[in-house]
């Protein structure tokens, strides 16, 4: 048997001299849903890879870079909380994508050794709220937080033609750079940053962290939103947060976190390359669970 020829085991491929790299980079780890989808991906297309969760903290970040560029055997990795908008700033290559929601989930090896960023957060995420029957385009939207998954959103709100967007972040310094880079980009769309749950809003979107530890905060109290509102949460690990559950509780509809890992992974695949005609990647991805 050629050592580099790939083999099926339990319908996925067993590593061998040939296998590509790829996997996520972030600070915690654990509640990455990645690593059960993507070998069923990988399978479902024909190619010899992996996907590996990579864990470090702020302080390993660029030492980690320096390493997996290095690897020649390196397909890319997406990138999770907190090194989103670290690793906008430490890319060789930034698409206007990327610059424009001030951060980086997703990256590649370029063939010559050169690591290229992009950010398809916000995209995927878009994607998922009209996928799911909500309209984007000319809503009024409330998101909360504006690091790394909320600037992409916020970008990608702006570029679907949202008819306002309203902010909240409490760090302040995060906020006005974050407003002054989509009103640079997206000079139509009114942003305006408040302290408040607004009134007249259609989604209400917590793109903070707060959520993913079962003892968190709530990022906001849904039950101060009118009751037509649709409550969205970016966590995808829980399933349903408990901001979800309160909103869904008192009838609020709401929007789970993994609808945009699902409208996410085809926009990996291309980025990476891998070719995916033929296949429903969503439709597989959702199968999954």
């Amino acid at each position: 048997m050629n050592p580099t020829d790939p083999t099926l085991f339990n319908g996925l491929f067993q590593v061998n001299g040939a296998t590509r790299l790829y996997g996520t980079i972030g600070d915690p780890i654990r509640q990455l849903r990645m690593t059960g989808v993507m070998p069923q991906v990988f399978a479902a297309t024909g190619v010899n890879a992996v996907w590996l969760p990579f864990e470090g903290g702020p302080d390993l970040l660029p030492l980690m870079l320096e390493a997996l560029a290095r690897m020649r055997n390196l397909g890319g990795f997406t990138v999770t909380i907190p090194h989103k908008t670290a690793m906008l700033e430490l890319m060789g290559r930034a698409t206007p994508r990327a610059l424009a929601a001030g951060s980086v989930n997703l990256v590649r090896r370029d063939p010559d050794g050169v690591l290229s960023g992009d950010n398809v957060d916000g995209l995927g995420f878009v994607r998922g709220l009209e996928a799911q029957g909500h309209r984007v385009k000319g809503a009024s939207v409330w998101l909360v937080g504006l690091g790394g998954a909320g600037g992409a959103i916020a970008a990608a709100l702006c570029e679907a033609g949202v008819g306002r967007l309203l902010v909240t972040e409490l760090q302040e310094a995060r906020a006005g750079k974050a407003i002054d880079r989509l009103l640079s980009h997206y000079p139509e769309v009114p942003v305006a940053e408040v302290d408040m749950p607004p009134k007249g809003i259609h989604i209400a979107i917590n793109a903070t962290a707060l959520g993913l530890r079962p003892d968190d905060p709530q990022a906001f109290d849904p039950m101060t939103l009118d009751a037509d509102v649709v409550v969205a949460d970016v966590i995808m690990s829980p399933v349903e947060t408990p901001l979800l559950r309160r909103a869904r509780t008192h009838g609020r509809r709401i929007h789970h976190g993994r609808h945009m890992l699902d409208h996410q992974v085809p926009l990996y695949l291309d980025w990476f390359g891998i070719d995916t005609r033929g296949i429903d990647i969503i439709r597989l991805v959702r199968s999954i669970g």
